[in-house]
């Protein structure tokens, strides 16, 4: 017994031991450069056929072919992949999103041309680079990760790649080469690959498919180590290894031993799903780079065109036919891919595992063999096998509420990994199962027309899910889930509908195609499959219907009509490029054929017709305010006039000759902070002790005029009084807030101000409903708002705007208010409009918000907070980027709605306009409130 436990932990030391090394590369790569490389395991891959190539086929000697392959081949693929791939998307701001679409371009890209190249068979020749005494490949783990960790804790480069890590641009701005740092990880990163590869190859299947997947399952290892331990990654890849081997010897009999057996075989899997799903991620950012098809229109007759492509097959027959039929199938499942990535933003690898249930649970209820439930014929058992799967779309949809980036990448591919093994590669759940398609449909003709008919069904579903207030706060979700949440989205709820109705379309989608195919194949749903499949939806389109279409029809007709793997090598190659063409191929020809569009040109009659024009309008003079641009065109109009009659007037002359014309907002500012070089040059703001023009009327406020069931708003309606009560917030003990309170009261301008790190910010996130204070409590009214996420509090009244611009790039100026207005359900028609005149944004309604100025874009992201008729505004740096006149009317437009009755919290580093804006004014100083007054003294302590 106890020669038996050394040889299996002998041989879970030898596993561990290429679990290690995979750990190390991961964990060196993502240090260097900040990306999670998926083709990791596709390099180790290539790398193994190299030197079986070399070896088997050109017969070099295996030191020198191992020499070759590792110290050339290996780290030049590391050093093309920084130098062609990654580097271009760090020059773009190295987005998470971006990197991982290029990571799994590649992946897929090295999968379908080894596919190409060697055929998609498995190979059992490949050398034996070490002995299968395990002693030598823990020796060369162990050593590997003391080398690596005396480089980085002693040598310069280590300095230098620890600067790189925490702060690329401020190591570059220290003279540090980031790039020089960020090749070499990368060549580290893929001799370890190419190590780990050929040390595997002689054990398990060498296979253009399984061996990738199986060296990415034990990516497990480094997440566990937070992708920074190299120790911690060691460690747990030889305990998983050693426990792994240690399984095998349990035979308690019955069900119990089969479990164990298939645990005891997937440990490694097991592990990936624990650190994917309870451990702390890594990455933040969620959504994913938004294609061509979220701004430029589909083309005219598009449709038509696809339409009448997809009705062609039915004039075929024979094979042509047959293949056909896995199209419409297949772009049911990639129309699942749209709702989930290309409309919520969500990055979702997990797609082929509920494809793939779909199918297996179609399969055991027409064999009557799923329990609990009788035989039934095929069309029912695909409904119920749909409806069976959907509630399952919570697997990925719950990790979706708190998990972004990265983190939700690995939990979507944990989770198909764990399906694809626990349950598509059983015999207990596929065995003997046989497949046959509907009666009455059991030809490929009659199939194919059903098969239409049930793509009909789902385009019409997707569809509708792409319009109307579902559509705009999906598009809100993808294109900015914080500002999202404060237009009142309820982001949890629709990231889990999301996920739920992906879930179902993906399982309707596997279940067509395994009944076109009249069998259950786990192989047509393994994980590689997933990545194969959101790689193409992305590049050709995530947010577009026809997208998804020609997906499918692209990825069938390439693997049928060529050599196997055609279609992952083509997706492969499309997805790598996103670096160079962010927004798709789409997009690319979009811009290039831009030049050779002929340009429309003025008749002769035009022209003088156009002078004409001109000459009577410049003898009518100037024009006048235009009524339909609103109160914000109102006023910057009054300001120029005043402006050019206290020009014609001279200093000589006073206001008070002039008292029936008041005079806009203009006293002078001074120079904003240093902290902020955003800022605009010196403009000006009303005094407060100077009169003020009377109020405009804000929209939603004429209740009694109107009559509006809501009462109006009163300075100290006790309801609407947001408070903070004791907040303390603690950051990894850092105290970013201590014992704070403030009120915000109805009808008034409250402020506060301080210096970078004060806690305006946190205090700012607290009482929004971003960030939980660690004790304390936030009130509205009577009410206690502190646990209430959000979008909650957003449906209670209370709006915010964002110091960073928070608007949503795919939508147009009118859409991002209308996510506001949508927030409460009850809103009276026309909201959106009064909102767009009132912010003089009527005539830029329909214009997408991605290609307007950053003064359009702050006045559009308060329409969209004043839509929904809030009582509380919370407004965080609302004048940064605006001009003098835009400031100018921002002033009076926040009087008006504090005179209005809105309570207004105000955090503005600008002392000038908080001096002549705000009633009461906090310093905040190390997270504490030192000093509360009016504007004029509190303020006089900080000047």
């Amino acid at each position: 017994m106890a020669s038996l436990s050394y040889d299996l932990t002998l041989a879970g030391l030898s596993v561990g031991s290429a679990a290690a090394l995979t750990g190390i590369g991961l964990i060196v790569t993502h240090r260097a450069t900040g990306v999670l490389n998926f083709a990791h395991g596709a390099i180790a891959m290539l790398c193994a056929y190299v030197l079986r190539q070399l070896t088997a086929e050109w017969h070099w000697p295996l030191p020198v072919a191992a020499a070759v392959t590792l110290l050339v081949v290996a780290p030049a693929i590391g050093l093309l992949l920084d130098r062609a791939v990654f580097r271009p998307l760090a020059v773009l701001g190295g987005d998470p999103a971006q990197t991982l679409v290029a990571s799994i371009g590649v992946f897929v890209l090295l999968v379908g041309g080894a596919a190409l190249l060697w055929g998609p068979g498995a190979r059992d020749d490949a050398p034996e680079l070490l002995s299968a005494d395990p002693w030598a490949q823990l020796g060369a783990a162990v050593a590997l990760a003391a080398a690596v960790g005396a480089l980085t804790r002693w040598t310069r480069f280590g300095r230098e790649l620890r600067a790189v890590v925490d702060n690329r641009h401020l190591a570059v701005l220290s003279g540090i080469d980031a790039d020089r740092v960020a090749a070499a990880g990368w060549a580290f990163g893929s001799f370890t690959a190419g190590l780990t590869g050929v040390l595997l190859a002689p054990h398990v299947r060498l296979d253009p498919y399984g061996m990738p997947l199986l060296v990415m399952e034990v990516v497990a290892v480094a997440v566990a180590a937070g992708m920074r331990s190299l120790p911690v990654a060691v460690a747990v890849a030889l305990g998983l290894g050693v426990a792994q081997s240690q399984l095998t010897r349990l035979h308690p009999g019955g069900r119990q031993e089969q479990l164990l057996q298939t645990a005891g075989a997937n440990l490694f899997v097991i592990a990936l799903l624990i650190a994917a799903l309870v451990l702390p991620g890594i990455g933040s950012r969620d959504a994913l780079p938004r294609t061509a098809t979220a701004r430029v229109p589909t083309p005219p007759g598009a449709w038509i065109v696809a339409t009448v492509l997809f009705l062609i097959p039915l004039g075929f027959a024979g094979s042509d036919l047959t293949t056909s039929v896995q199209v419409p199938a297949l772009a049911v499942i990639l129309l699942s891919l749209v709702i989930v990535t290309g409309r919520g933003g969500q990055i979702s690898l997990g797609q082929a595992a509920y494809a793939g249930l779909g199918a297996l649970f179609t399969a055991l209820l027409t064999a009557g063999r799923f329990p609990g439930l009788p035989e039934l014929p095929h069309l029912p058992a695909l409904a119920v096998a749909v409806l069976l799967v959907a509630p399952l779309g919570l697997l990925t949809g719950q990790p979706a509420i708190s998990r972004h980036g990265l983190a939700l990448a690995l939990a979507t591919f944990a989770v198909g990994v764990g399906v694809s093994r626990f349950v598509f590669t059983q015999p207990y759940a596929t065995a003997g199962l046989t497949m046959d398609r509907p009666a009455g449909f059991t030809g490929d003709r009659a199939y194919y027309v059903l098969e239409l008919a049930l793509l009909a069904g789902a385009l019409l579903l997707v569809t509708a899910l792409r319009r109307g207030r579902t559509g705009r706060a999906l598009a809100a979700l993808r294109d900015h889930e914080a500002g999202a949440a404060a237009a009142g989205v309820p982001v949890p709820g629709l990231k889990l509908a999301a996920f739920v109705t992906g879930a179902a379309l993906a399982a309707l989608g596997g279940g067509m195609l395994a009944m076109g195919h009249r069998a259950f194949d786990a192989g047509a749903y393994d994980p590689v499959r997933g990545l194969l499949w959101f790689a193409a939806i992305v590049v050709l389109g995530s947010d577009s219907v026809l997208g998804a279409l020609a997906a499918a029809a692209l990825l069938v007709g390439l693997d049928a009509g060529t050599q196997g793997g055609m279609a992952a090598a083509v997706i492969g190659l499309l997805a790598v490029l996103i670096g160079r063409f962010p927004g798709g191929p789409y997009e690319a020809l979009h811009a290039a054929t831009r030049g050779f569009r002929r340009t429309p040109r003025l008749t002769p009659a035009g022209r003088s017709a156009r002078a004409m024009l001109t000459v009577a309008t410049s003898a009518t003079g100037p024009r006048p305010p235009n009524p339909r641009e609103g109160m914000w065109g109102f006023l910057r109009a009054r300001h120029r006039a005043n402006a050019d009659s206290a020009a014609a007037r001279g200093p000589g002359r006073s206001d008070g000759e002039h008292a029936d014309t008041p005079a806009a907002p203009h006293p002078t500012r001074t120079t904003p902070a240093p902290d902020h070089p955003s800022r605009t040059p010196p403009r000006t703001v009303a005094d407060k002790g100077k009169a003020a023009p009377t109020p405009p009327q804000p929209p939603n406020r004429r209740h009694a005029a109107q009559g509006s069931t809501r009462t109006a708003r009163t300075p100290d309606h006790p309801s609407h009084t947001l408070a903070a009560h004791h907040l303390t917030l603690t950051y990894d003990g850092f105290k970013a807030l201590d014992d704070v309170s403030l009120t915000v009261p109805a009808g008034r301008v409250t402020a506060i101000v301080g210096p970078n790190g004060a806690g305006k910010s946190s205090l700012f996130h607290c009482l929004a409903g971003t960030l939980r204070p660690t004790s304390g409590s936030v009130t509205l009214g009577p009410r206690d708002i502190t646990a209430l996420p959000a979008h909650a509090r957003t449906r209670t009244g209370l709006a915010r705007t964002f110091q960073q611009l928070a608007v949503f790039p795919s939508l147009t100026v009118a859409e991002n208010i209308q996510v506001g207005a949508d927030r409460d359900p009850g809103q009276r028609p026309g909201a959106t409009a009064r909102a767009l005149r009132l912010l003089g944004l009527t005539p830029l309604g329909a214009h997408p918000a991605a290609d307007l100025s950053t003064g359009v874009l702050r006045r559009t992201e308060l329409a969209r907070a004043l839509a929904g008729d809030p009582h509380t505004l919370l407004l965080d740096e609302p004048a940064a980027g605006l001009d003098e006149s835009e400031v100018a009317a921002l002033a009076t437009l926040l009087r008006a709605l504090a005179a209005d009755g809105t309570a207004l919290l105000v955090v503005e580093h600008d002392l000038d306009l908080v001096a002549g804006l705000a009633d009461t004014v906090h310093v905040m100083a190390a997270g504490r409130i030192v000093t509360t007054g009016p504007a004029g003294q509190a303020l006089e302590e900080v000047r």
